[in-house]
């Protein structure tokens, strides 16, 4: 393990001195960067940049992410040797729902301090458990309705209860993640949750956790309250004790409610440990290198017709709002405008202020079906949405208009037409081999490193 301090100079180190490893060319790739950019700009300090990743909700979606990922993580690992983690490249992670179990996995220590997972372990695990989590059948009635009549028999299901009890979800969080805390996960992490019975957002977030201990909960607890869906699966409470004796009480439910899309907390948390370490004196968005990755959309369109429009809402009423022709409109509508708003609000930022390349947001908005659920946790559809996330991968680089709202791809240097994946591997060929050996403590990684 090695100290907080040389973790960022590494991520400092990896985003500017490009001609030293292509660990940068690799991240510069992906988000489409202009090489001439960095070869100009000049470095006032060590710790000018701050890294961060976001990962939004979607139940068994967060397979999606889960896939690129695993894609990136190997790539570092190519560079860094097989120890390197997403971990150690990025100072803030924020994930929430599915992302949130996502950022625990990848952050959560194991008994050497390193993360307890590999990113390659978590498409695996959602595979493995998906199908636990979200039984598609078994042999009480109701669900037999939702067998014999659809998205009909689930909407049945949900009047009388949540569609699935949760349990396998409890069980296999608290048996992974013990007894692991917020405070002790290996970079920063924020995850968001909501309140009932307070009607509030709670935003659990390392950095907090380690100056207010009301907020220094196990992780276990935080992943089940994230990813608690309303109608899917029950809220949980459960009770942080102070050690004078103090109490107090959570009743949490999914953290999509507050923020589907956590990359605006993750930004505002970053922003925030800069001043208050007055590292900045005005908000320096250049500082920010953040990559958002989302779980999926629907698309707009079926057979080249809009799916919704004003004269068919029109028509609706509340069962409608819930499920209309194999699609849940409300849930929809509300999870896609959240996590829309969000990228929009921080592409304008950065497009404001001349550094849209350190934004990216990688997200397909062309899914539909089964694929578009949350919780149609059949095999087919799970290996299908591995197929999705690996589309997603080799889709260009793209970014929001911000005349017209739509996402279109990003001219870079090798030309829009081709993939994130492929320039990745083009420039990987043509990518100086001069690397340092930089002592992490007790491990060692053949990657450049500032001396701190």
């Amino acid at each position: 393990m090695y100290h907080k301090k040389k973790k960022l100079g590494l991520c400092i180190y990896i985003y500017i001195s490009f001609k030293r490893t292509k660990t940068l060319v690799f991240i510069k790739y992906i988000e489409g960067f202009n090489l001439q950019i960095f070869e100009e700009m000049e470095i006032d300090n060590q710790e000018r940049y701050v890294t961060i990743l976001s990962i939004d909700g979607g139940g068994i979606k967060g397979i999606l992410p889960a896939v690129i990922l695993e894609f990136l993580e190997s790539q570092l690992q190519e560079l860094d040797g097989e120890g390197a983690r997403l971990a150690d490249y990025f100072d803030v992670i924020a994930g929430t729902s599915t992302g949130g179990l996502v950022t625990a996995m990848l952050t959560a220590p194991d008994e050497n301090n390193r993360p307890l997972y590999a990113a390659k372990d978590i498409t695996p695990f959602y595979l493995e458990n998906c199908p636990k989590i979200f039984p598609q059948t078994n042999s009480i009635l109701i669900n037999d309705l939702c067998s014999k009549y659809g998205q009909i028999g689930k909407l049945l299901k949900s009047l009388v209860g949540p569609m699935y009890d949760g349990k396998h979800l409890r069980s296999v969080l608290k048996q992974k993640l013990g007894d692991i805390r917020l405070s002790d996960t290996i970079t920063d992490v924020i995850i968001p949750a909501f309140d009932i019975k307070r009607l509030q957002p709670v935003i659990f977030s390392t950095y907090e956790a380690k100056k207010c201990a009301w907020l220094d909960a196990k992780l276990s607890d935080i992943c089940i309250s994230t990813s608690a869906a309303p109608t899917f699966l029950p809220g949980h409470e459960f009770t942080i004790k102070h050690e004078n004796g103090e109490e107090l009480e959570y009743n949490l439910i999914d953290g999509g409610v507050v923020a589907n899309n956590p990359a605006f907390l993750a930004i505002a948390e970053a922003t925030k440990k800069m001043f208050d370490k007055k590292e900045m004196v005005a908000i320096d968005y250049p500082r920010l290198l953040t990559i958002s990755i989302g779980t999926g959309t629907g698309s707009a369109t079926i057979n080249g017709q809009k799916k919704y429009d004003t004269k068919l809402a029109a028509k609706w009423g509340i069962l409608d709002w819930l499920t209309y022709k194999g699609t849940t409109p409300l849930l929809e509508i509300f999870t896609q405008a959240s996590a829309d708003m969000v990228d929009f609000h921080n592409s304008l930022i950065f497009q404001s202020l001349y550094c849209e390349k350190n934004y990216l947001r990688i997200q397909d908005d062309q899914l539909s079906g089964d694929a578009n659920s949350m919780d149609v946790a059949t095999n087919e559809n799970l290996n299908n949405l591995v197929g999705i996330g690996q589309r997603m991968l080799k889709n260009p680089v793209s970014r929001v208009n911000l005349e017209t709202g739509l996402t279109e791809p990003v001219k870079t240097d090798v030309g829009c037409d081709v993939s994130n994946q492929q320039q990745i591997i083009l420039d990987k060929k043509n990518s100086l081999k001069q690397q340092i050996i930089c002592d992490r403590g007790s491990t060692k990684y053949n990657t450049p490193c500032l001396s701190t």
